[in-house]
């Protein structure tokens, strides 16, 4: 059991596993800290925290596992105010979507003490963000990989591995790079064209009206892009490369489907259309097996 929890950032992700810690009964007590101190104080008045810090550095202070739950960028800044509270038995994770850049920063910020922060990417979420919505169910048969690093600790990584077994999440382990490709892919460059799609239409004269008779799939295609655009905005850039790598692809792909319906070419663009459906309907969402 853990004695004290600090939560840095009191929004979804972060209230959410400090709710699923207390229903477990593997945390004694909270200590929350938000940039925005209406946030703390809202997750305060919800019961998610149980005392609310003026700064990440006093949240930190006595505390034996940490939660950092702050967009991307603002992750270097944060490790390097707590740092001279971070001890040597003390276990430091994140939930940034992005992890090359999250191990860079950590080791800039934390220094030798570097052995403690185990690098974390819960793979779940809401379209709302929030500590309002905070769901102890978050992280329930969901994906979790973690990324350490040689100079993790053993024992660090597997006080991660139990905390976030106990908010029922599927351990996976990957190396920062191979995790950053991997969810340029699945997520990020996902997320980009759902953005695009609905600037794309809302862009074209009768745009409005256009949306308006958006049906059940262009629901479904594009319901990912009523995300936050400050966290989205630092996930792209954080991951640039993989990214733009990823979009390279798709387009490739595209423009072969263009060319098919540019010449009418039928069996061609039904091939493609064939192989894509057949893809999709072998592809079984959470199919990893825990600790591939």
């Amino acid at each position: 059991m853990f004695q004290q929890l600090a939560l840095i950032g009191c929004g979804l992700m972060g209230g959410s596993f400090a709710l699923a810690l207390k229903r477990a009964g593997l945390v004694g007590r909270v200590v929350g800290y938000s940039r925005s101190p209406a946030s703390s104080q809202r997750a305060l008045e919800l019961g998610v925290i149980d005392a609310q810090a003026v700064s990440a550095e006093q949240a930190v202070a006595g505390a034996d596992i940490v939660l950092i739950a702050v967009p991307v960028a603002a992750t270097e800044s944060t490790l390097a105010s707590i740092r001279g509270q971070v001890t040597s038995d003390m276990l430091v994770m994140d939930v940034g979507s992005t992890k090359g850049d999250v191990v860079q920063a950590a080791e800039r910020a934390l220094g030798e003490r570097i052995g403690s922060f185990v690098p974390a990417h819960p793979i779940t979420g809401k379209e709302v963000a929030g500590v309002e919505h905070a769901d102890a169910e978050l992280y329930q048969g969901r994906h979790v990989i973690l990324t350490p690093l040689a100079t993790t600790q053993a024992a660090q990584l597997q006080s991660a591995r139990e905390a976030w077994a106990a908010v029922g999440g599927k351990l996976v382990h990957m190396a920062p790079d191979a995790h950053d490709t991997t969810f340029a892919a699945v997520s990020h460059l996902p997320h980009l064209l759902a953005f695009a799609m609905v600037q794309g239409i809302a862009a074209q004269p009768g745009g409005e009206k256009i949306l308006a008779l958006g049906g059940p799939g262009f629901r479904d295609f594009t319901r990912i892009a009523a995300a936050d655009p400050t966290m989205w905005r630092d996930i792209f850039l954080a991951n640039k490369t993989e990214l733009l790598a990823q979009l390279r692809w798709h387009q490739q792909a595209l423009q072969a489907m263009e060319q098919s319906i540019l010449h009418d070419d039928g069996p061609t663009l039904e091939r493609q259309i064939a192989q894509a459906s057949s893809i999709r309907a072998r592809w079984r969402m959470a199919s990893i097996t825990q600790d591939d």
